[in-house]
């Protein structure tokens, strides 16, 4: 083929295999609707910037294949509507959204933004203390699941839940001390989820 053809030019890898190169790149395809709105403002530019950072943060957004992105813009834009313009309760705020999001004791928090349990709108306008309180919940209840035992356990209606007050309950037991110690037994309620343990 010549060089002055008009067709795609074709790059000779070897006798047997041939690239071809389009002459024209495809057009990038949109993948979020609706579109992102856009800002000229840089500080506002910036935090977008910075909260795709923290949602990127331990790789999470690739196993859900969220558009860090676009939810950056939208938390950004739900602030600035909230606040009304960049002032140091705005930058505050972004900043404080920054460093839950990034926080190692509380991924939870991230990847439930980035799958959408939690919305742009309700993470632009959480207190300070609902963040607190998600992360305490969060917490209690990777602690409650770690100190449990996993395996399936034996249904039995012998114990009664102190919280819902039904016998339907699974146990198992483990020795957790010396031999000559008594067996922990581990229950937990299969109505409400509540879970103790005694010796």
């Amino acid at each position: 083929m010549s060089s002055r053809s008009r067709g795609p030019r074709v790059l000779s890898l070897s006798s047997r295999k041939r690239l071809e190169l389009p002459r024209v790149l495809p057009a990038p395809r949109m993948t979020t609707f609706p579109p992102v709105p856009v800002t000229c403002d840089a500080v506002r530019n910036k935090c977008r910037e910075m909260l795709t950072a923290a949602l990127q943060t331990d790789r999470d957004h690739a196993a859900i294949s969220a558009d860090c992105e676009s939810l950056s813009a939208q938390i950004e834009e739900c602030i600035f509507r909230d606040v009304g313009n960049t002032d140091m309760k705005y930058k505050n705020r972004v900043r404080s959204r920054i460093a839950n999001l990034k926080d190692a004791k509380n991924p939870d928090l991230r990847r439930n933004v980035l799958c959408g349990t939690i919305t742009p709108q309700q993470i632009a306008e959480m207190a300070s203390d609902e963040l607190k309180e998600i992360r305490k919940a969060m917490t209690k209840e990777a602690i409650r699941e770690h100190q449990m035992a996993r395996t399936g356990g034996t249904q039995t209606d012998l114990f009664t839940c102190s919280k819902c007050r039904k016998k339907n309950c699974t146990y198992t037991q483990v020795q957790t001390r010396s031999s000559d110690e008594p067996m922990t037994t581990f229950v937990v309620c299969n109505e409400c989820g509540n879970r103790w343990k005694f010796c």
